[in-house]
């Protein structure tokens, strides 16, 4: 949606394939980050952004069993954003789609679900099935960019295979009620074996609860009074609403992968996102990401699409390489951050039997000298290499 909002802004003829009719599914980790918001201000979208409902944090903390510690302090980024943002993400699809649709040449097709590319001199477009009737339709492009996430079909027909790296954890996701005197934010809650993540989203916490790699049908199998036990033994205070979780029906399960594409690009054909690089939801850094790398492809390729004009032309795969050369560092200096915390941090908390007496080493570090705490907020909230809006672009 951003990089069809920003590449209409440049005046190109552009078409975003919606799979579902519209945007409202469950959604994991609604997070907006600090440079996303600053986008949308540049973009004039601030004020509409301002009147979703949403939950504005400043800093994120952890419970361990030796206390309690301040993580990222939000406040101490630079510029004028100093927050970051929880909010449904089928409202902030929704504003996107609405500032997109006001541009001549942006069109949004909903119940289309794409199922194959269409090959010739290279990818000249997609195959989709009209979810709605059935029927089959052909959309020829100069470029298709697969914006199709994690299992993007666009780059399993382009016969574009991943490097996968392991991973120690999957993820349950389930929501919980919750009360004005609750904590306030983002928290986590770490102990021997086991970690959950609360994310506050104003009258429910949406939680993540951290499980070993295929370990879902173990604990399917334990029951569901043996997974509210042990939850409320983890957070005492959810222990008088742990029932809100009826069934295993309320809990989903988020197969984790992180892995990333050697080439992003082929004749007439783009990735980005989690298509190129599927990031683990350590951090919650995944859509920043994604939104950094619709904004470096537009402005690279926005120019050179709008100066053909109707008689675009295949876009040179060495403008394609420009794109990933740009964002390549990035994502892999927050993959390579994942991949550390997974194993100096995950990894040992899943198998750990029995706790540790104190904070870790580096969380002790950042309660003994605060200012510190704006490094993991920076990381999070900005990112390597955040982008900004191409003048072009901005109202």
């Amino acid at each position: 949606m951003v990089l069809g909002l920003l590449l209409a802004r440049a005046g190109v003829q552009v078409t975003v394939l919606e799979k579902h009719v519209d945007f409202l599914r469950d959604f994991r980790g609604d997070t907006v980050h600090a440079s996303t918001l600053t986008l949308l201000d540049e973009l004039g979208l601030g004020a509409r952004f301002a009147a979703l409902p949403h939950r504005d944090v400043e800093s994120l903390g952890a419970v361990f069993d030796a206390g309690e510690a301040t993580v990222a302090d939000f406040t101490r980024l630079p510029g004028s954003v100093k927050h970051i943002a929880f909010v449904p993400q089928w409202d902030l699809l929704d504003l996107l789609a609405e500032a997109a649709e006001e541009e001549p040449t942006f069109t949004l097709v909903r119940n289309a679900e794409v199922t194959d590319v269409l090959r010739g001199h290279g990818i000249e477009g997609v195959r989709y099935t009209d979810r709605a009737t059935g029927i089959e339709h052909e959309m020829r492009a100069v470029l298709t960019v697969a914006c199709d996430g994690r299992d993007s079909v666009v780059r399993a027909s382009a016969g574009l295979e991943p490097r996968r790296f392991g991973v120690p954890m999957d993820v349950w996701w389930f929501r919980l009620p919750r009360r004005a005197d609750d904590p306030e934010g983002g928290l986590g809650r770490l102990s021997a074996g086991r970690f959950c993540i609360l994310i506050d989203r104003g009258a429910e916490w949406q939680c993540a609860y951290i499980i070993r790699k295929g370990g879902d049908a173990e604990l399917r199998a334990a029951g569901i009074d043996a997974f509210r036990r042990g939850l409320a033994e983890l957070v005492p205070w959810l222990a008088d609403r742990v029932c809100a979780v009826e069934s295993f029906d309320d809990v989903k399960l988020l197969s984790v992968e992180l892995n990333r594409v050697h080439r992003w690009y082929a004749d007439g054909l783009l990735l980005i996102g989690d298509a190129a690089h599927a990031m683990s939801p350590v951090g919650g850094v995944g859509i920043n990401l994604a939104v950094a790398d619709a904004v470096a492809a537009a402005r690279i390729l926005g120019p050179h699409l709008a100066a053909d004009g109707a008689a675009a032309t295949a876009v040179p795969t060495t403008v394609l390489r420009r794109v990933q050369r740009r964002r390549w560092l990035p994502a892999f200096l927050i993959q390579s951050g994942q991949r550390a915390i997974h194993r100096q941090v995950l990894s040992r908390t899943l198998s750990r039997a029995s706790s540790s007496a104190g904070l870790p080493r580096a969380i002790a570090a950042l309660q003994r000298f605060p200012a510190l705490q704006g490094i993991p907020a920076r990381i999070v909230a900005l990112g390597p290499l955040p982008e900004h809006a191409p003048e072009w672009a901005r109202r």
